[in-house]
């Protein structure tokens, strides 16, 4: 699991570079209500967000609303700031508990629970793991000794949430853990921007955060979004389309962040139990499901294995999500 630092996963609508493009209507068919959108970076990659609606300025208002939704949602949850909630219990969760937000909280328990369920398979404890490999930056792997040493900890089983002082609270039982949520709190924060964007009165529209994607409503021509999703072999072939209304869906594959070393890819989605990148006989998983917090954390949970065990596991722990695309 990696942070998308957060975590990268879009003519059709161009989106962003990565796992889908979304559809566009022709432009013969915007009469009433206008596509409206932006783009930002945000924990180090791209979200962008669109709105259909007939008022540009209050499609703009909402945008700058959900933007800083998602803003607020980094500044919580990014391992890379020392003042964040991450950052702190990472920094002194292991000599005592650290107070926390209620959403902070929340977020790492239902990480726990992929955790648990996976066996570990996704695991948001494994910080130093993913610090050792950093696939943007390496051209080799790293000393097997420092590999062996953090694999097949369960480091996820030492992460407890609990409460200090009447507020939530993060503590670790072992000091080589250290929280990454890339892998699961920028659904999080797709999911909150959505329903700032609903408070907003906003029916239609979408939100992309570098490939976790919620489709909301439908698109201008009251049809819904059209997703298609990108070939891991081809960035430039759709290997298929799905069609989005007010639903989530995202993709994990070892071509987003790599490098290559001696014939073999070594990629971002590590496995917890060897310590390196996780072998897989497909190279891309794309899943569907209410919420992108749980579409964001089944695609790494799941990524390699059987088809029929990552059915199972999606049936425990978000039952109607399901898997849409294995390339």
């Amino acid at each position: 699991m990696t942070e998308r630092a957060f975590p990268t996963r879009r003519d059709f609508l161009k989106v962003a570079a990565g796992a889908f493009v979304v559809s566009a209507v022709p432009v013969a068919l915007r009469q009433k209500s206008r596509l409206v959108r932006r783009s930002v970076p945000s924990m180090g990659a791209v979200a962008e967000l669109a709105v259909v609606h007939r008022d540009e300025r209050h499609a703009h208002a909402a945008l700058d609303a959900a933007i800083r939704e998602i803003q607020r949602i980094e500044a919580l949850m990014t391992r890379y700031r020392a003042s964040s909630d991450v950052g702190r219990a990472n920094l002194g969760a292991a000599a005592r508990p650290v107070a926390v937000s209620a959403e902070t909280a929340f977020v790492v328990g239902e990480a726990l629970k992929w955790a648990h369920a996976s066996a570990g398979g996704f695991d948001p404890a494994l910080a130093r793991m993913v610090d050792l490999w950093d696939v943007k930056h390496r051209h080799a792997p790293p000393p097997a000794a420092a590999v062996q040493r953090l694999a097949g900890r369960g480091l996820y089983r030492e992460v407890q949430v609990g409460s200090e002082g009447g507020r939530p609270a993060l503590a670790f039982a072992e000091r080589d853990v250290a929280l990454d949520l890339g892998g699961i709190a920028a659904g999080y924060a797709v999911d909150r921007a959505v329903e700032v964007l609903r408070g907003w009165g906003v029916q239609n529209g979408f939100v992309n955060h570098a490939g976790d994607i919620y489709a909301l409503g439908v698109s201008e021509d009251g049809d819904p979004w059209e997703v298609g999703v990108r070939s891991p072999r081809d960035p430039s072939a759709i290997v298929g389309t799905l069609r989005l209304s007010d639903r989530a869906v995202a993709t994990s594959g070892d071509y987003e962040q790599y490098f290559d070393y001696a014939g073999r890819r070594y990629h971002h989605i590590l496995d917890p139990g060897t310590g390196a990148p996780r072998q897989s006989a497909t190279h891309s998983l794309t899943i569907a499901a209410a919420r992108c917090l749980n579409t964001d954390a089944a695609t790494t949970a799941c990524f390699g294995l059987p088809r029929a065990d990552a059915e199972r596991l999606l049936a425990r722990v978000a039952p109607g999500a399901e898997i849409v695309s294995l390339g």
